[in-house]
């Protein structure tokens, strides 16, 4: 390289799903889906709500145990059979909670010249239908394991992408196809406090329709707040 030339570094952009791309949690939504259509039993459905409340009041909970719950209402079907049941899901409940301004924002990212990623705790054949559907350039979501015979065994393969995870599920999606130091986090956009992590990263962060915590938090970081409700 030439003495003051710039190697190139590919922009990339961020986007939460839950909460920042869609009007709703897919969470919350496909459990309903699960009980409304009987995949899923009421005592399974009351084990789901008590870690809902864990999580919500900051009780002791663990990640991997709600996807582990509803992967385990879908038991003893085959993984096309399930990823089936997720398209429906996704193409009857999520497919009308699309933000305008979300999917205006990722063309906008696109002109500019940024590689758009779709980052989410959700289940992968969902992501993967959202990163279509928004016109994302990949995606990099919760992976449920499969045994031997191809059905899911109902446990977690890796980590849920949540939290502090979030930005190593970018770092990994961004330096397999940039290669290390190939790229920069340019923008990134997301809900929850949790995600608070991931934003102080990037160059550009917004805070999107948060909630009273994350308010707090954007505003002492100096993120500017996207009102995208409607």
């Amino acid at each position: 390289m030439k003495p003051g030339s710039e190697q190139h570094m590919q922009g990339v952009a961020v986007f939460d799903f839950d909460g920042t791309s869609i009007d709703g949690q897919s969470g919350a939504l496909f459990t309903r889906y699960l009980f409304r259509n009987g995949f899923m039993s009421p005592a399974r459905l009351i084990r789901l709500i008590w870690w809902g409340i864990r999580y919500k009041t900051h009780l002791p909970y663990r990640q991997d145990e709600a996807r582990e719950l509803v992967f385990g209402a879908l038991g003893g079907r085959s993984a096309a059979e399930v990823d089936a049941i997720m398209e429906r899901f996704h193409n009857e409940k999520l497919a009308p909670l699309y933000r305008p301004e979300a999917l205006e924002e990722v063309e906008r990212c696109h002109r500019d010249g940024l590689v758009v990623l779709l980052v989410s705790a959700t289940f992968e054949p969902i992501a993967k239908l959202a990163a279509r559907t928004m016109g994302a350039d990949g995606f990099a979501a919760t992976r449920m394991a499969r045994g031997k015979d191809g059905l899911y065994t109902g446990e977690v393969d890796g980590p849920v992408v949540a939290g502090a995870e979030k930005y190593r599920a970018v770092e990994r999606w961004c330096n397999a196809r940039f290669g290390v130091g190939g790229w920069r986090l340019e923008r990134a956009y997301a809900d929850h406090h949790t995600d608070a992590d991931l934003l102080a990263r990037a160059q550009h962060a917004y805070a999107v329709c948060p909630g009273k915590t994350f308010i707090v938090t954007a505003k002492r970081a100096g993120w500017p707040i996207l009102d995208w409700d409607r």
